[in-house]
């Protein structure tokens, strides 16, 4: 894949995830149910971590689209079930009822499980030829989305018993739920183009300071925002009593925090010169966004 503008690889990745829907062989209410949370709009962020990392160590010839696509699999799957009664209980997200609002919780739960599951097998598909490498893809995408990652995080947010007994500080949730699939997007990125050690290294470190700053952007998205700007419901962790970093800091002082994070996560792209113009980009748009 040549180097591409982020709209270019987005428009490719929504492109990519319709082909993907076309071979679901599922029921007609379940593949509806999944589809219309992952064709539901959102930015793409994630893929596009893939394909720039991809891009900044070289390419290496292998096409990290597929991965991308199962990278945003298992962020729906996760949005969806955040989304739950049981969890967050959000009724809007990317600016639509959410998934159980329209389908029913039920179909909510299994749409969100055969997004995860399907994720894996299209990796796995994809990367046949060449077997160590999709066995490295899956690895990390698990990791990160399993009992040390992104599920582990979610435990720690909303059970405040589980969080006092592992001693879990807010810095250690966030890098759990958020930040565990943003540093496996860029790592994944990396090995598929053939990255060094020491590339993975940095890419490593770039998702997760990235991740962390996200989040922190997110809180005081959450204590500011509105749900046109947002497309999802605000002030949905006060309401629940969670404590954000502006709880902690201040918005302004969280927001300062976020740029600081950025500023460093910049730094572990210095020496890539234009082949990290995407993901510089990416990481100024997290401290810049306003949804």
């Amino acid at each position: 894949m040549k180097h591409a503008s982020v709209s270019e690889v987005r428009d490719e990745i929504n492109s990519a995830l319709e082909q993907v829907i076309a071979g679901w062989q599922g029921p007609r209410v379940l593949v509806d149910a999944m589809r219309y949370s992952l064709m539901a709009g959102g930015k793409r962020f994630r893929p596009i971590l893939v394909v720039s990392a991809s891009q900044v160590v070289g390419g290496g010839g292998i096409d990290p689209v597929p991965a991308a696509c199962a990278v945003e699999m298992v962020h729906t799957y996760s949005l969806i079930h955040d989304d739950l009664p049981a969890m967050d209980d959000d009724d809007y997200r990317r600016g639509k009822p959410t998934c159980h609002l329209v389908f029913g919780e039920c179909l909510a739960v299994l749409s969100g499980d055969a997004l995860l599951t399907d994720a894996f097998t299209l990796i796995v598909r994809s990367y046949s030829s060449r077997p160590e490498l999709a066995s490295s893809l899956v690895r990390e995408l698990s990791t990160a989305a399993g009992s040390s990652g992104m599920v582990a995080g979610q435990v720690l947010d909303t059970d405040p018993g589980a969080r006092e007994a592992e001693g879990a500080d807010l810095e250690r949730v966030h890098h759990l739920k958020t930040g565990a699939l943003l540093r496996a997007c860029v790592r994944m990125g990396a090995l598929i183009g053939g990255a060094s050690e020491r590339d993975v290294a940095r890419m490593d470190r770039y998702g997760m300071l990235l991740g962390l700053a996200f989040q922190v952007v997110d809180d005081c998205l959450d204590a500011t925002g509105d749900l046109a700007t947002l497309g999802k419901d605000p002030g949905s962790d006060r309401e629940a009593g969670k404590v954000t970093y502006v709880d902690i800091m201040g918005v302004d002082g969280a927001r300062d925090y976020a740029r600081s994070l950025i500023d460093d996560a910049l730094d572990e792209l210095k020496d890539y010169g234009e082949r990290a113009v995407a993901l510089r980009w990416l990481a100024r748009r997290v401290v810049e966004r306003t949804c």
